[in-house]
């Protein structure tokens, strides 16, 4: 069976419209919160050669019952508007979910980016910039960099709104340090997910120093959790990228590897493919590449104790049953990669005051309000005997419903 995509956004309003009837909210505030406030499709004309490719661009914006919106924009080559209203949503709970004042937003361009030169990938991002100028600012929607797109992409989106609307550094986060960004950003995701991890070990009285780890994912959410998991004093004992997965039952050296292009060039004696990582023995299975990794074809194979969602939605909805009827505690990804978000809004506070933290205040800060929502999910989910996930979107649609009806919006 082929998983379908086209199911994203509707498995995202399922799991609210589950909060929404626990706490009992009126199906039409449901919808409403189900629904997206705007999305906004474009065309990007690419000059190739002495032709022209026309890539098509998104912009959905979600909620802004609790702020201005906020999300990413991702460069794939599978984006289309589903993908994107679903990822949007998840922004809303998400930003709710640790009490930022945010909505939900995402963005994306249908493209390979790795088929992308540097001048080819400047170019979609100015356009796009360009095309959706009137519904982006910093009391509006803030964009961030996400899968195919990085600091400097977020550099020339910065430049490209500067030129249009005057100087707004705030209008966009994930900025280099150099360009109005804040030291601590580029760790935020991965930080927060080895926070999280500690905090779930601690909630579960299993000892942090010398807990097993297995991270599939090298990119920058895996390689900071990776980090800081060693940090914190836990065994990282498998990891894999796209080009495969290495393992050391006596723990990897991740500061060593740190800086490694991939994988690849990591001389190991214990090669493993890239999925097979997920089915490794282990106290915390961090999944923080891909979506819909985990699903009926491989859920019973997977021995962690816990499972720590870096990557957005890499648990489908049947394979998330499954390890709850196995004793798996799944840690959903709402919470656990919410570090970013968490980031992001530090980051446009100290462009908006135009004032800069240092990286120790930044961490610092991250910690404590990670730890309090976990914390938070936790209470929720003892109050209503329910699962970490189903709490976390308990607690998130509560909010967002509650900044919805006291605006007058109902």
């Amino acid at each position: 069976m082929t998983h379908t995509k086209s199911s994203a956004f509707a498995e995202v309003n399922e799991k609210v419209a589950q909060a929404g009837e626990i706490l009992g909210l009126k199906s039409g505030v449901v919808k409403a919160l189900s629904s997206c406030e705007r999305e906004v499709v474009i065309s990007i004309p690419l000059r190739r050669g002495d032709d022209v490719d026309v890539l098509t661009g998104y912009r959905v914006q979600h909620s802004s019952a609790r702020g201005p919106r906020k999300g990413g924009i991702r460069f794939h080559q599978d984006v289309d508007l589903d993908d994107v209203r679903a990822l949007a949503s998840l922004m809303t709970w998400k930003t709710a979910l640790i009490d930022v004042p945010f909505g939900g937003a995402k963005g994306g361009v249908a493209v390979d980016p790795s088929k992308l030169t540097s001048i080819e990938k400047e170019e979609i991002i100015r356009r796009w910039t360009r095309s959706l100028v009137h519904v982006l600012g910093h009391h509006r929607d803030i964009p961030a960099p996400d899968m195919g797109t990085d600091a400097k992409s977020m550099a020339w989106l910065m430049d490209e709104f500067h030129r249009l609307e005057g100087f707004q550094p705030a209008c966009v986060t994930g900025k280099p340090v150099e360009l109005f960004g804040a030291a601590g950003r580029e760790e935020a995701t991965g930080r927060g997910v080895a926070m999280i991890a500690a905090a779930t070990l601690k909630e579960n009285k299993i000892k942090v120093e010398g807990a097993t780890v297995a991270i599939q994912g090298f990119g920058n959410v895996g390689r900071y959790a990776a980090l800081v998991c060693q940090e914190l004093g836990m065994k990282v004992i498998a990891l894999s990228d796209m080009s495969g997965g290495i393992v050391d039952k006596k723990g990897i050296d991740i500061k060593a590897i740190f800086n490694v292009a991939s994988l690849a060039d990591v001389k190991s004696d214990n090669r493993i493919g890239s999925a097979d990582v997920l089915e490794i023995e282990c106290d915390v299975l961090i999944p923080a590449a891909l979506g819909n990794v985990i699903n009926d074809s491989n859920v019973d194979k997977i021995k962690a104790a816990f499972v720590v969602e870096g990557a957005n939605q890499p648990t489908s909805t049947s394979a998330d049953r499954k390890l709850r009827a196995n004793s798996i505690v799944v840690v959903p990804d709402i919470l656990a990669n919410s570090g970013g978000v968490m980031g992001s809004y530090f980051e446009w506070t100290q462009n908006i005051q135009q004032f800069s933290w240092p990286i120790e205040k930044f961490r610092g800060e991250l910690d404590v309000r990670m730890q309090k929502a976990f914390v938070n999910v936790n209470e929720t989910a003892t109050k209503y005997n329910t699962d970490l996930r189903s709490a976390a979107f308990i607690l998130a649609v509560e909010r967002v419903a509650n900044a919805f009806s006291q605006r007058g919006s109902l």
